[in-house]
């Protein structure tokens, strides 16, 4: 359920902009005005607006710890964000100090010998790829990430952390794989660093924790020779997907998901797909100085066609998809995607056919024997209820045995919906029914969903999806028994668990 705090978007973005950057609010000092409270939001979605006592902006680790310990002194709680493009509420708690981590975001150093990275937990994934380049100039293959979120760049790495994302990876597991160790500042304001060794217990919340465990002020990364990949895509139906995967798999490729057709007047509807997958170049490709791209302009085309017409944009897009195939890309670099944090306006100003919303992303994993009827099933609700798919993805993922709280309980397919929420009581209802409903087909077909991109799961959801959760709010108490780290969304499922 989303916070009482029902804000109209048009108040919530005045808010936000009167907080901008120019604001002395936003400064990079530790110190702010405390009489004057500030209105976060989220990025992508829109829907968590959140009124929060402080923003302060920590540059160094002794700035967050004055900061944890200036809370536990006024005994306040403190949340915590990177880029702001969770949507569960996750990153916000009412009258928290809040701490805005993208100003601790250096490079540290990297170890070649034992293909690791060090780097402060609000660099973002461009500056951390270009620092690696930096520090391995005029060496070939360097050293890289293995994998990140597709959907947007400028996101942080302790975001990535707390939430242990995953990409297109074909045989990968979520991003704890990639993680060697984590430095945090603890609710008593103590510096801990932990690792598969080194407090696991401690590690395996932390990774998938939603940053209620501690601030995470530094992370030491795994890296893997940046590979040269070729791009094959073909357009096909949703049939034959599982199948191609594990020949594509078998034939080499690293990278690959199914991008399926989002217009619901289409017969194609959730069944035909962009199927675009990434396999080792030969030795000696050299990379090419330019290549079709999807750029800005034509993207922003594409989100307003895809509100407005979706057969031209389908169309379009698939078109442009199809002419990329055979292009090289680095294994990093191949994950990048443009995204427009101002998508709503720019789309509003270009039609006036849609009421105002935002997009809101929900990933749910299913059995991958039983995508195909997912999908179909899917079809079917949607077209039922007039459920408004913008874009969606199928992406493939590794079983997860290490994190406190796994989403990739099996080797799942992901699949990834945006779809259109309209900014009034009776769309944000409708669209927790649609994603209630999303939910139960996939853990009908022996699935399961990803936390924290929204609330609207049930309580008996959560419990078929995380049946441990009641003992990871124990362990919450365990390691913070003052509450200290706080969210929007640990709030809520603490009522909700504390009823009986």
């Amino acid at each position: 359920m989303i916070s009482p705090r029902w804000c109209p978007p048009a108040l919530a973005l005045t808010l936000l902009a009167f907080a901008g950057a120019g604001s002395p609010l936003h400064s990079q000092q530790l110190t702010a005005d405390p009489a004057t409270p500030l209105l976060l939001n989220d990025v992508h979605s829109r829907l968590n607006a959140t009124t929060v006592a402080e923003v302060l902006k920590p540059v160094t680790v002794d700035e967050v710890i004055t900061a944890v310990k200036r809370a536990k002194e006024e005994k306040r709680s403190i949340s915590i964000s990177g880029a702001r493009h969770s949507m569960g509420g996750q990153q916000w708690a009412k009258d928290s100090l809040h701490l805005d981590m993208r100003g601790l975001n250096k490079f540290i150093a990297l170890d070649a010998e034992r293909g690791l990275a060090r780097a402060e937990a609000g660099i973002t994934w461009p500056a951390l790829v270009d620092a690696l380049e930096k520090a391995q100039a005029g060496k070939e293959p360097i050293l890289s990430i293995t994998q990140k979120q597709t959907g947007a760049d400028e996101l942080t790495l302790g975001g990535a952390v707390s939430t242990n994302i995953h990409g297109r990876g074909l045989l990968w597991r979520p991003f704890i794989q990639d993680i060697e160790s984590i430095t945090l500042v603890d609710a008593d304001a103590k510096v801990r660093k932990i690792s598969r060794t080194q407090e696991p217990e401690l590690f395996s919340l932390v990774v998938g924790g939603y940053g209620l465990f501690g601030v995470i002020t530094e992370v030491e990364i795994r890296l893997r020779p940046r590979l040269k990949l070729e791009r094959v895509v073909e357009v096909m139906p949703i049939t034959g997907v599982t199948q191609r995967i594990e020949e594509r798999i078998r034939d080499g490729f690293v990278l690959g998901d199914f991008q399926f057709c989002p217009d619901e007047k289409s017969d194609n509807f959730l069944k035909e797909g962009v199927f675009s997958c990434y396999k080792p170049a030969a030795p000696g490709t050299a990379m090419p100085v330019s290549q079709l791209s999807l750029n800005p302009e034509r993207w922003r085309n594409l989100i307003v066609k895809a509100h407005t017409n979706k057969a031209e944009a389908w169309n379009d897009y698939t078109t442009y998809y199809k002419k990329t195939s055979g292009q090289y890309y680095g294994l990093d670099r191949a994950q990048f995607n443009h995204y427009d944090v101002d998508y709503e306006e720019r789309m509003q100003a270009a039609t006036k056919e849609v009421p105002a919303g935002s997009l809101m992303i929900l990933e749910v994993y299913v059995q991958r024997p039983l995508l195909e009827d997912f999908m179909a099933a899917s079809a079917e609700d949607f077209r039922k209820h007039n459920t408004n798919v913008i874009y969606g993805t199928v992406r493939f993922i590794k079983r997860d045995g290490e994190s406190f709280l796994p989403w990739a309980k099996d080797d799942y397919a992901c699949i990834v919906f945006n779809l259109r929420v309209t900014h009034t009581p009776e769309g944000v209802e409708k669209a927790r029914g649609e994603f209630r409903r999303l939910i139960d087909r996939a853990q009908a077909r022996g699935g399961n969903f990803f936390l924290t991109y929204h609330r609207w799961a049930t309580k008996e959801q959560m419990l078929k999806g995380y049946p441990q959760f009641p003992q990871f709010l124990k362990l919450k108490k365990h390691y913070d028994p003052e509450e200290r780290f706080q969210s929007e969304w640990y709030r809520y499922w603490r009522e909700e668990f504390s009823k009986q």
